[in-house]
């Protein structure tokens, strides 16, 4: 997943981590949210779309990066 900087990059490989996603599914979401470069979609609005995980996971992991 080397050469896709920011935030999307640290909050995939967190869910990964944590196990909530698998690789592929990151990929999935950063190609989607490249084709949706318009929409102005963070990664895990998209990822919570997709169904790879919960909103709640999603918003327990952006609260311990914040602290």
């Amino acid at each position: 997943m080397s050469g896709i900087s920011g935030s999307k990059l640290r909050l995939g490989e967190a869910l990964v981590q944590r196990g909530a996603m698998t690789e592929e599914q990151v990929r999935q979401v950063l190609l989607k949210q490249r084709e949706q470069s318009g929409v102005d979609k963070l990664f895990g609005e998209i990822a919570v779309e997709l169904r790879f995980v919960d909103a709640q996971t999603i918003e327990d992991i952006l609260n311990q990066g914040a602290s």
